[in-house]
């Protein structure tokens, strides 16, 4: 995609009008206009005060670079690097904390990085094949031989999480298949449905928090989600209490490494 049509699309897409985006990013509408018309080109400089203005991703501002003809600003490396280390050893460290909670760490497109050992709790009798390093967590939620038939309020847990899936269109798609027919909901609205789950310590109402790594400058380390389950009851927090065992390698039972963070 040319450079104008990247940033049109950008800006209709966040609901703003040139003249908004041209006072956000220290310019003026008429050059904003011919920027985006193809009349001017822009400088590397200009584009960065654009992607900021925008508040992208760490992914789209590269992307909109690129689009312009400049090389991406933000390094993308692999959490296998050493360079990361650090970071993985915080992200176990941050895991164990959570405990006796479940807390697991995914990538952009839900994919597990990894997770501490409350987890199992939630994971338990699912298919081998749903769980572990390199799955998707929302795949797990879903799929009929993962988390659905001990979600008791699969519905509502459904409309939750296919709304998060916007930039998933394949994942939404197939995800869409494995539940009912989601009908208007008459109670709480998506983002605020707790998970009700059926485990082996009894029932679990479960609330959801999502932290990322707001001020990383790696595109890699942006886009990682913490997504931490807390008790929504003193039933619940007692259940996870007494589920939990000792402490444990992150990563879903593997230790930090490779794939686990």
């Amino acid at each position: 995609m040319d450079f104008p049509r990247a940033l049109r699309e950008l800006r209709t897409r966040r609901h703003l009008s040139q003249l908004d985006l041209a006072l956000r990013a220290g310019t003026t509408q008429r050059h904003l206009s011919f920027i985006e018309s193809g009349r001017s080109v822009p400088g590397r400089n200009i584009v960065g005060r654009l992607a900021e203005s925008m508040e992208l991703p760490l992914r789209e501002r590269n992307e909109l670079l690129l689009a312009a003809g400049y090389a991406p600003a933000y390094p993308e490396t692999s959490l296998d690097d050493p360079l990361l280390a650090p970071v993985r050893t915080a992200i176990d460290h941050i895991l164990r904390g959570h405990l006796p909670y479940p807390a697991l760490v995914v990538d952009r497109g839900g994919d597990l990085i990894a997770a501490n050992a409350a987890f199992d709790l939630i994971t338990e009798g699912v298919a081998p094949e749903l769980v572990g390093p390199g799955t998707n967590i929302y795949r797990l939620a879903l799929h009929p031989d993962g988390l659905a038939p001990r979600i008791r309020n699969l519905a509502e847990w459904a409309r939750h999480i296919l709304a998060r899936l916007g930039h998933l269109e394949e994942l939404r798609a197939e995800l869409t298949e494995y539940v009912p027919e989601l009908e208007p909901s008459a109670g709480l609205l998506g983002f605020a449905v707790p998970l009700h789950l059926r485990s082996s310590y009894g029932d679990l109402r479960l609330m959801t928090t999502v932290t990322t790594f707001a001020t990383a400058v790696d595109v890699t380390l942006a886009e990682l989600k913490l997504e931490a389950f807390l008790p929504a009851d003193l039933a619940t927090a007692e259940a996870l209490s007494a589920g939990a065992g000792p402490p444990a390698p992150a990563a879903a039972g593997q230790a930090p490494g490779r794939s686990s963070a």
